[in-house]
């Protein structure tokens, strides 16, 4: 089975918000069949950070939407938004 890697630009709720907490808060919230491959530190502007994630995951349907919807569940994002994703 094929995997794809998604891209995801995490937007905190504001400056205050600890993106380290917020990485293993993601982390523990993706399904069991999606791994965490690396995150990143974006600054945006003002002080304000965004975290980019890139996860793999089978390539089945659903499985890039269940990430987004676990993703965007996770106390402290404010909104979430898919970069990329290609197949491996």
């Amino acid at each position: 089975m094929a995997k794809v890697l998604i891209e995801i630009k995490i937007f905190p709720e504001d400056i205050e918000t600890n993106l380290n907490q917020l990485k293993q808060e993601i982390q523990v919230a993706l399904p069991s069949d999606a791994k965490l491959q690396k995150t990143e530190e974006e600054p945006i502007a003002f002080g304000l950070k965004a975290l980019r994630v890139y996860v793999i995951v089978k390539d089945e349907e659903g499985t890039a939407e269940a990430v987004e919807s676990a993703i965007s569940k996770v106390k402290g994002v404010s909104q979430i938004q898919v970069e990329m994703a290609t197949r491996l």
